[in-house]
């Protein structure tokens, strides 16, 4: 794993930054970080059809390990974390 993070396939370690049912929010977490040129992934989007929409699993937005700092950072700016 010379160079940074990552796993031993040469994957990503990626980090969980959030936790929210609320998919406005999410978005809009997701539009921080893409403007502060962080990718983001959201993690568990498709629970929602075999939980039948009622909300009980929270969607996780994780970032790669190496930016989990400063997507904290953007976050807690603004007013999100």
């Amino acid at each position: 794993m010379a160079g940074g993070g990552g796993t031993p396939d040469g994957g990503l370690c990626m980090q969980v930054i959030a936790r929210t049912n609320d998919p406005i929010r999410l978005s809009f977490l997701v539009a921080l970080l893409k403007d502060a040129g962080i990718e983001s992934v959201v993690l568990d989007g498709y629970i929602n059809g075999a939980e039948g929409g009622i909300g009980a699993f929270p969607r996780r937005l994780a970032v790669a390990e190496e930016d989990e700092s400063r997507a904290r950072l953007v976050l807690r700016q603004a007013g999100e974390a």
